[in-house]
């Protein structure tokens, strides 16, 4: 039996196994792809996934692959230059196609031990009081405590928990796929800038070994959502550009629509969604491989305090809360952004009144860090300003914050040196040192690095100790 069954192994079915492995929690990811995905879909890491991947220790594999990248704005087509002040020590994004995010973290999970395996899809479960038993689709049946849906917006986990799926349907669609071209670089740009006046759901983007990424609008929306043909980008970028840049030998082709939807619950007793199965919304902005991230980076820890046995009551409830909201905000505004992206005089007008808007540094900065979901901030109630917030990566005495968060337990930052974790030193570290950059006495740290207590009184710090990170362990 193991303790945690993941359907889905993209990013966010990986980043979950690599988190909760970091505690040695049992788990089994089930693929039902025979092989990664080479489907450069998500284009990189925004500046809160960048975060998360230093704070494991993971940041510098990437950066070793991928080119670092600053887009301020990043919203509905809408550039700007990158804000000052943006509340990150990374104020940046890792340009990192898919496949490339995908191999890291599944290298990430294996070495953690992780079991992994491919070519077996879930097609039924029942779940009890004791654990969820999930039936694949060569009728073997297999047992665990807990099992997480990150299948994608079909997600066949959440419609066999019976979880809604409402929202919006597409009103339009775009095509997008990698492949040559024999068209020259130059030609190329010069269409695409003067394309791009009028039409921003287009773009010719090069890539490695003469491949590009190539983004234009359909004809319609597609009632079976089949793969679109080489023949149809052929089509439409005549039509849109009066030529076809002699696109050939595609490496994959999609197409994908404006329909937004958010599953009604993201728990439904021992079963969990998170990821595309749990909010689907057009790519505008990149946020999708990012949202999903960061739902299992809230997620993991959580669910391995849970089989640990020393998660307090409701900690497993706190995931739906914190994260439905954030869910919901991306579903809100990627609505808002390709309302930005229509041809029509309105979006025209509409655009034009953003992107002055945006030349105020205080809009662009609220803009990206939205985006790149820097300034989430989980609702724990009243108290100092830092509280919800994740804390970002600050300098101290004796090296950095994030370099102490690498094996995802809770955090004490003391610049007292008065304060203890006694009674929960399993769980949480207690850092005596001081930061420049930090002007309160002490923080406390979940493992995500949000804070859920600022202050200096012992008390006061059992109390938030107890109600995050469980009952204190007696001597």
């Amino acid at each position: 039996m193991f303790d945690v069954i993941v359907a889905g192994g993209g990013p966010t079915g990986l980043m979950l196994a690599a988190e909760l492995r970091l505690h040695d929690v049992a788990v089994l990811v089930l693929e039902k792809r025979d092989e990664p995905t080479n489907e450069s879909r998500g284009q990189g890491l925004h500046a809160r996934s960048v975060e998360m991947m230093d704070q494991r220790g993971m940041l510098d594999r990437f950066l070793a692959v991928s080119e670092k990248f600053q887009v301020g704005g990043l919203f509905g087509g809408i550039m700007k230059p990158w804000p000052e002040r943006l509340d990150t020590a990374h104020p940046y994004g890792v340009a990192a196609p898919q496949p490339v995010t995908e191999r890291l973290l599944n290298e990430r999970a294996l070495e953690l031990g992780t079991e992994i395996r491919r070519g077996h899809e879930v097609v039924g479960l029942r779940q009890d009081e004791d654990g969820v038993t999930v039936e694949l689709a060569d009728g073997t049946e297999l047992r665990s405590r807990y099992l997480v849906g990150c299948d994608g917006g079909r997600s066949a986990v959440r419609k066999l928990i019976g979880v809604d799926f409402p929202g919006e349907p597409a009103t339009v669609e775009t095509l997008l796929g990698d492949m040559e071209v024999t068209a020259d670089p130059e030609t190329i740009a010069a269409v695409v800038e003067e394309v791009r006046k009028t039409q921003l759901r287009f773009g010719v983007t090069p890539g490695e070994n003469g491949v590009c990424r190539i983004v234009v609008p359909a004809d319609g929306v597609a009632e079976d959502r089949a793969a679109p043909t080489l023949d149809e980008f052929r089509k439409q970028l005549r039509a849109f550009a009066g030529t076809d840049f002699g696109v050939h030998s595609p490496r994959w082709l999609s197409r994908f629509g404006d329909a937004t939807r958010q599953a009604e619950r993201y728990r439904v007793g021992r079963v969990f969604l998170a990821g595309d199965a749990a909010h689907i919304h057009p790519p505008t902005g990149g946020q999708g491989l990012n949202l999903g991230i960061q739902d299992a980076f809230n997620l993991g820890w959580k669910l391995a305090a849970e089989v640990a046995g020393w998660a307090p009551e409701g900690l497993l409830d706190t995931y739906e809360a914190e994260r439905h909201p954030a869910g919901r905000r991306v579903v809100e505004n990627t609505r808002a952004q390709m309302t930005l992206l229509g041809t029509d005089a309105g979006a025209t007008a509409l655009r034009e009144l953003f992107s002055k808007l945006m030349d105020f540094e205080e809009v662009n900065r609220y803009m990206t860090a939205m985006i790149t979901a820097v300034d989430v901030r989980y609702e724990l109630g009243e108290g100092h300003e830092l509280l919800g917030l994740r804390m970002r990566d600050v300098a101290l005495k004796r090296g950095r914050l994030y370099e102490l968060m690498r094996g995802g337990r809770g955090l004490l930052l003391d610049q007292t040196g008065r304060l203890s974790v006694e009674g929960w030193a399993d769980r949480v570290d207690h850092v005596v040192d001081v930061s420049e950059e930090l002007d309160v006495p002490a923080v406390l740290l979940r493992p995500d690095g949000h804070v859920v207590w600022v202050g200096e009184d012992q008390q006061e710090l059992h109390g938030r100790l107890g109600e995050w990170f469980g009952a204190a362990t007696a001597g």
